[in-house]
């Protein structure tokens, strides 16, 4: 049994080496007791912004993998960073179970993790939500070699609302603005990566999640809006690789979403894989305590190995 906890802590980089063993060069390892790091998106007020409370201030919340990172002599992270935006109805953030727990999956990958908290309806409407998520994707971008990860391993991952945020992300960015004052917004907002599990993404469809519809628009959205928002109108062959779950038994945000998605996806040429599973309510997370919706973590690791992801760059 200690053999096998050895070879797992291994794996995921946790064993310390062998006794006697030369050490590689570069700096000592991170303190793992180190809080996660608070980033604001704007050094002062955010663009937009209704007040000073923590709601008004949208933020990333960095979560680093064990080990070096991967500019030093025998690095153990991948220099992947993933940009997580966890669900809530665009009303609320499940920061715990679609933030937190999902960063510390992907630190134990050797993937840069960063949650992003995004300003929230009613309060805030379209498009204060999408300029945050773009934010987020420059700044990271932007400092890539100070979080030790390369500007061309950002990807976005989102959950329901969060999802939806994400999708869109994906199909709404631009490459920058080079004579922009601020250095981050020189940087693009396209993601190189997708994940969505169990995402909104239409507010056209007769399966729209309507609580998030309104509160990201408004009770009142006219058709035009509703159908800029509808990412599955806007894919194309830009789009980012993109991996997605959802569930049969979801009836609070229908399969439709994801299908739509992936469709649109396939008929752009953009690479992607969609598992529908039978079992599992909505907002499940990680869901590592079900026999059947659990797996759906090793199949997302298994993508992002086959795109080369957890690779560490040479």
């Amino acid at each position: 049994m200690r053999g096998a906890l050895a070879g797992f802590a291994g794996l995921i980089g946790l064993a310390g080496p062998s006794r006697g063993a030369a050490q590689p060069a570069g700096p000592p390892q991170p303190d793992l007791a180190q809080p996660p790091q608070v980033i604001r998106l704007w050094p002062g007020r955010a663009p937009g912004a209704l007040g000073d409370e923590d709601r008004d201030t949208p933020t990333l919340t960095l979560y680093r993998p064990f080990g070096r990172p991967y500019t030093t002599a025998g690095g153990a992270t991948a220099g992947t960073a993933v940009i997580v935006a966890p669900g809530g109805g665009y009303a609320a953030l499940a920061e715990n179970h679609e933030g937190r727990q999902v960063a510390n999956w992907f630190n134990a990958l050797g993937v840069t993790a960063l949650v992003l908290r995004y300003r929230l309806g009613p309060r805030y409407h379209h498009p204060v939500e999408l300029g945050d998520v773009q934010r987020a994707l420059r700044l990271v971008r932007a400092r890539a070699g100070e979080f030790g990860v390369r500007a061309d391993r950002v990807g976005v991952m989102g959950f329901s609302a969060g999802g939806h945020l994400a999708a869109t992300a994906a199909t709404r960015f631009d490459d920058g603005d080079p004579r922009a004052p601020d250095p981050v917004d020189r940087a693009s907002s396209r993601p190189d990566f997708l994940v969505l599990a169990y995402p909104v993404v239409s507010f056209t469809a007769p399966y729209t999640h309507q609580g998030s519809a309104t509160n990201l628009l408004g009770a009142d959205a006219p058709a035009a809006l509703r159908a800029e928002l509808s990412a599955e109108q806007h894919v194309t062959a830009r789009t980012p690789p993109t991996f997605l779950f959802t569930t049969n038994a979801d009836d609070v945000v229908p399969a439709e979403n994801s299908v739509a998605f992936y469709l649109a996806l396939r008929r752009a040429g953009v690479p992607a894989e969609l598992h529908v599973f039978e079992p599992g309510s909505h907002g499940a997370g990680l869901a590592l305590a079900d026999p059947v919706l659990g797996v759906w973590p090793a199949l997302l690791a298994t993508w992002l190995r086959t795109r080369g992801l957890l690779t560490r760059p040479h």
